[in-house]
């Protein structure tokens, strides 16, 4: 039987479900996720192997309009993905009809040649004559090889989804060792995971302006312990209050919330401090991005 393998693309706008559905197929937390939009930064890689194919995803930032240097970033690194790849995933959501943000992704989309499979996500929360509405308009568009509801959230269609994906892949080596399920650093990891649970105890309070530094990280000497020390950044004094909170109690369930899940992918106990600064408008500051891993 011959060895099939390829990089497909995952696309759409922010918070449509990308981050979800990759970490489901994967079946790691590989790409933070929030119910907030752009919480993807980077293109991140993870990698599906199986006994006769091999698939690499690549989970990108959502597109929107970019506001700043940061956004800008974004907008060309999810851009960028849509070259040179096998197969775009294009993922939308449960909205009632085309907007203009899918719209503009369309767009993008008419000057590649890579075949395209629209991914309707959520069909958990959409009936039969919602779902019907929404796969005629997207049809006739003509722009899709292939077209597939699902919900990542439920693992609805999931194992549909990679079959139809390894029906599109080339005859090809096997890029990764089949124990790999990402080609990322695993501080940049536990720096998005801290980054990640930020987000989620700050709920509306604090803007995206938020960068998480893994200052040190290594094994405690004679133990199974990892040390890790990180340092959180925000745009504004206010925002380093909310971040810390009453008696440092914010900072604490962050702190905490990380730790589980830091363990539960280094497979090992850790020891975790976190700090917070202020670097303000550090989003529209070049060097700043490039410490941030944002080149």
């Amino acid at each position: 039987m011959a060895f099939k393998s390829g990089f497909v693309s995952i696309i759409g706008r922010p918070n449509v479900g990308k981050s979800t559905l990759m970490n489901k197929l994967i079946g790691e937390k590989i790409a933070i996720m929030s119910n907030k939009p752009q919480t993807t930064r980077n293109r991140i890689q993870s990698i599906y192997t199986a006994e006769d194919f091999q698939i690499i995803f690549i989970d990108t930032p959502g597109i929107h309009k970019p506001k700043h240097k940061l956004g800008e970033y974004m907008i060309n690194t999810a851009k960028e993905t849509l070259q040179g790849v096998d197969l775009v995933l294009f993922v939308v959501d449960e909205s009632r009809n085309i907007g203009p943000g899918d719209q503009f992704i369309m767009e993008q989309l008419r000057e590649i040649k890579t075949p395209i499979i629209l991914v309707m996500n959520k069909i958990d929360i959409m009936n039969q004559e919602q779902f019907n509405h929404l796969y005629e308009q997207f049809k006739n568009e003509n722009l899709f090889a292939d077209i597939i509801g699902i919900s990542a959230l439920e693992n609805a269609n999931l194992h549909s989804l990679v079959e139809k994906i390894k029906d599109y892949l080339e005859e090809g080596p096997q890029f990764f060792p089949s124990d790999m399920i990402t080609d990322q650093p695993e501080r940049v990891i536990v720096a998005e995971i801290i980054r990640e649970k930020v987000l989620h105890y700050t709920d509306q309070e604090v803007p995206h302006g938020v960068a998480v530094e893994i200052m040190h990280m290594k094994n405690r000497e004679d133990s199974d312990i990892i040390d890790i020390s990180a340092t959180i950044y925000c745009e504004r004094k206010s925002h380093k209050g909310i971040i810390i909170g009453k008696n440092g109690r914010k900072l604490k369930g962050i702190g905490k919330s990380a730790r589980q899940d830091i363990e539960r992918l280094l497979g090992t106990k850790v020891y975790l401090e976190t700090w917070v600064k202020v670097k303000e408008d550090w989003r529209n500051n070049q060097a700043n991005l490039r410490n941030f891993g944002y080149e």
